[in-house]
């Protein structure tokens, strides 16, 4: 049944994230600012005559007035201007403003598109390789069948699609900024932090497309595989750990990953809580026919990855989540860098770039 979302205090929200029988969808709300950022006529003898010039002219839009004597053409405005008009840079905070118009709808899984709006841009950056230096968010190559038909994107053209509206509204804006965008409004309008963002992303080739295997698989239970993964990125052990408390969000689905279930019980809310679950709740495997995944013991609503909880058991992964568990403003510091420098991932900026801090639409 879907449960109407009144707005509430940042406090009342977390009050809220003790887990019930029955998971709730909760709204972010924002109670912080920004940062900042014709016809003829005759006179004196002379009728004015009408000439429809033919298919070039007709085509441009143009009426020429002659005077039967050939003498000084009427002053008159065109119909079409004789040069392009000068285009107008786009307003970001107008895209970023019609981004947050689509997140909410309670038609929609946890009632947002919040989530699956920061997967994209997650998954579109997350591709970049600092050896081979190719992938990332610049081409957003993930339009291509190469790269959209992977496992790790499935479902993600449910975002994509959706974002078609803004693309829409702005046509000038290329798919890699507005995907990126997109992330960015999802973080703020869910609570989360303020993360600096610039334009300068173009949109590429089929030939682009990187290589299949450069983003985390869930389903691996080593330290290793997410080090070298995110390693290959430019990532340190400290910014791994950040990257993934945005699992506070969202939740896994059988038809598209082929697991099932929230991190936490407000998976729409921006919070510090995929820590305080992982390490303050007690995880057994769960007994079910898809594949390996953990549930609390305690209300058995929730769901950790095996990825997941490889944070819990490495020693210097552990340090990290331990400090963000005790401090949400330390996480909100450290996720807000960090992403940045994810979704910046491969694009060359012109070095005069403006970089925005947008202001939420619910602050």
């Amino acid at each position: 049944m879907l449960l109407s979302r009144p707005a509430l205090t940042l406090a009342a929200r977390r009050s809220l994230l003790a887990v019930p029988a029955t998971i709730p969808r909760l709204a972010a709300t924002r109670t912080f600012a920004s940062q900042s950022g014709g016809g003829g006529g005759s006179r004196g003898g002379n009728t004015l005559i009408a000439v429809a010039l033919g298919a070039a002219a007709g085509a441009a839009g143009y009426r020429y007035y002659y005077r039967n004597d050939q003498s000084s053409l009427p002053k008159i405005a065109s119909a079409v201007p004789t040069a392009e008009a000068k285009k107008q840079p786009l307003d970001y905070q107008k895209v970023y403003n019609a981004i947050a118009a689509i997140i909410e709808d309670e038609n929609y899984d946890d009632g947002s598109y919040g989530p699956v709006f920061l997967r994209l841009a997650w998954h579109a950056s997350g591709t970049y390789d600092k050896n081979a230096k190719n992938g990332g968010s610049n081409f957003a190559t993930m339009r291509f069948k190469p790269e959209a038909g992977t496992d790790a994107n499935a479902g993600l053209a449910i975002a994509r699609e959706r974002l078609n509206r803004v693309k829409d509204q702005f046509p000038d804006i290329s798919y890699g900024d507005l995907w990126t965008l997109a992330g960015v409004a999802a973080i703020q309008e869910m609570g989360g932090p303020i993360v600096k963002w610039r334009s300068g992303r173009i949109d590429g080739e089929e030939g682009n497309c990187p290589p299949d295997g450069r983003l985390p698989d869930g389903a691996r239970p080593d330290s290793q595989h997410t080090r070298d993964i995110f390693y290959k990125m430019g990532f340190n052990d400290q910014e791994i750990v950040a990257l993934l408390g945005a699992h506070a969000l969202g939740r896994c689905h059988p038809d598209r990953s082929g697991y099932d279930g929230p991190w936490t019980a407000s998976p729409t809310v921006f919070t510090n809580t995929f820590f305080t679950e992982l390490l303050g709740r007690k995880w057994t495997e769960r007994k079910w026919s898809g594949p390996k995944q953990f549930e609390d013991q305690e209300s058995k609503s929730l769901m950790m990855l095996p990825a997941d909880m490889v944070i819990a058991k490495d020693k210097e992964f552990r340090k990290w989540a331990e400090i963000y568990a005790k401090d949400e403003a330390k996480f909100f510091e450290d996720f807000a860098k960090a992403a940045q420098k994810l979704f910046e991932l491969g694009v060359k900026f012109d070095e005069n770039a403006k970089v925005y801090e947008f202001k939420p639409t619910n602050a």
